[in-house]
């Protein structure tokens, strides 16, 4: 996975960072909602994987340089892109509020096994730990790993049904 930098002008990284918070994401998930409008459901569900696997190697350097705020977003992001991709593949359904992720957190958890649903809760508890800061570095850790076995499984599930995907 290579991760490219793009540069804008602050006011729009601005602009773009505040319409995502309104919409309850992270930057990089409302970009990815942005750029794969158009694409069929399958490639969509690729691109959510891969903005997945993106970040959370940047949870994972951001863990290293000490920003345990950041690398909890970073996991949270992960997770709900994750939830997208398993239902865009499964359903073609796009999943647009955290309602919506929560509930369908429900039919991977049915599929994937119970795990899931720990997953999750952790993916949770890193959005929280954002907001308010309350996590250590040894709990982003701990999701980190919960977090990236529910990436990984996604992944490998689209896999085998997709060609060009790995």
């Amino acid at each position: 996975m290579t991760l490219e930098t793009i540069r804008l002008p602050h006011s729009i990284v601005q602009r773009l960072r505040r319409e995502a918070e309104r919409q309850g994401m992270e930057l990089e998930e409302y970009l990815v909602e942005l750029a794969t409008q158009d694409l069929d459901p399958s490639e969509r569900a690729q691109e959510y994987v891969e903005v997945a696997l993106g970040l959370l190697i940047q949870a994972q350097e951001g863990l290293r340089k000490g920003d345990v705020r950041q690398a909890a977003e970073k996991l949270w992001g992960a997770a709900a892109l994750t939830v997208k991709a398993f239902a865009e593949w499964r359903e073609g359904r796009r999943l647009a509020s955290h309602k919506e992720l929560w509930d369908y957190t429900l039919v991977l958890q049915r599929e994937l096994g119970g795990w899931v649903h720990d997953a999750w809760m952790s993916a949770n508890g890193m959005h929280t730990c954002f907001y308010e800061g309350w996590c250590s570095k040894e709990h982003v850790k701990n999701s980190m790993e919960e977090i990236e076995k529910l990436v990984k499984a996604v992944k490998d599930r689209i896999a085998k049904t997709l060609q060009n995907f790995n």
